[in-house]
């Protein structure tokens, strides 16, 4: 073979080396985690994406495993490309200045289609890159197992293990950053970051209290309290008895007004009330919420650390945070602002 094109092909080979090896460091990094374990985890998972999930989950053996092969290209591929490209200089009788000029052409090549090139597209095309190269890679990690567990005994960062985690401010950022690009709606994300601050609110926060809660008499009779339903809206009234605190149930204004179209205005308010379920004063609203959705129907009255009575509070409280109808006290409502009346 003329020793000109086995020049060539020499210099071809160690480009495009380099070229892949940039470019699977670049993938690797910049590839989407959360989304490789999405795809590994299906049922039939993307091909290649165990292989890359394991990959990840220790990074720097990986990466140290890439860098190693990248060198090899970079440094003693243009050492070995340098030394046969004098000889086929001095073979053909080159002189002067043409190697350094040659070896000069070859720094570029290597800068531009060894490192920025790929990986600049490496970095757009992240996931299908690292998927496709994931396997042999995987492969190629074994067969270099020796050197990597030498390296590894060397420089112990390398063995430490890479977990998905993430915290509320990243998931606020998260949700902000694919508003203002347009990939989730504003409202979204907005309702996106109030769900973190159910963490952060009590049912004392969202609770209509005592003094404000539409409350009924026990022992009075249904036809007795007939003007005080149609003239307030409230949809749900708390029943109390003769003790102070005692609460005896909780009655749908609905309800109470079909039965005194069905006759039974006679019967004490107390008969025609549902069970009540109490909640703690200092519980928090996302586990609010959760009873709630355990238990839809009617509201919760909110007792304090005696048990005494000391406001109500139905699942609207809590949906109106979420839908932004409602501030809380926390964030810069008026004192005394109260949830929507349960």
């Amino acid at each position: 073979m003329n020793d000109v094109l086995l020049l060539v092909l020499v210099v071809a080979l160690m480009l495009g080396g380099s070229f892949l090896c940039s470019g699977v460091e670049a993938a690797l990094l910049t590839v989407n985690p959360v989304k490789v374990h999405e795809l590994a985890g299906r049922p039939r998972p993307v091909g290649g994406a165990r292989s890359l999930e394991r990959l990840r989950q220790k990074l720097g053996r990986t990466l140290a495993v890439v860098v190693i092969a990248n060198n090899v290209f970079n440094i003693f591929g243009s050492l070995m490309v340098g030394g046969f490209a004098a000889s086929v200089f001095a073979t053909h009788g080159v002189r002067g200045p043409a190697l350094a000029l040659f070896s000069i052409g070859l720094t570029v090549l290597l800068i531009l289609l060894g490192e920025i090139l790929p990986k600049a597209i490496a970095s757009k095309l992240a996931l299908p890159v690292a998927l496709a190269t994931a396997p042999a890679l995987e492969l190629f990690q074994k067969l270099m197992l020796p050197v990597v567990l030498l390296l590894e005994r060397l420089l112990p960062a390398i063995t430490a293990e890479n977990e998905i985690s993430t915290d509320e401010n990243e998931i606020r950022l998260l949700a902000r950053l694919g508003s203002q690009k347009g990939q989730i709606e504003a409202d979204e994300a907005a309702m996106i970051a109030k769900v973190f601050q159910l963490n952060d609110l009590t049912a004392r926060d969202l609770m209509v209290p005592r003094v404000s809660a539409p409350t009924l008499d026990g022992a009075d009779s249904l036809e007795s309290q007939r003007t005080t339903l149609l003239r307030h809206a409230a949809p749900w009234w708390v029943v109390l008895g003769e003790e102070v605190d005692e609460v005896l149930g909780v009655a749908s204004r609905e309800r109470l007004l079909s039965d005194l179209l069905d006759g039974r205005g006679a019967s004490p308010v107390a008969a025609l009330s549902q069970p009540v379920e109490f909640v703690p004063e200092m519980i928090r609203a996302d586990r609010l919420l959760t009873s709630f959705r355990r238990n839809s129907s009617g509201v919760r009255v909110v007792v304090d650390e005696f048990g005494g009575f000391v406001g109500v509070v139905g699942p609207e409280a809590v949906l109106a945070v979420l839908a932004g109808w409602r501030r809380t006290g926390r964030s810069g409502s008026e004192p005394g602002e109260s949830a929507v009346v349960p």
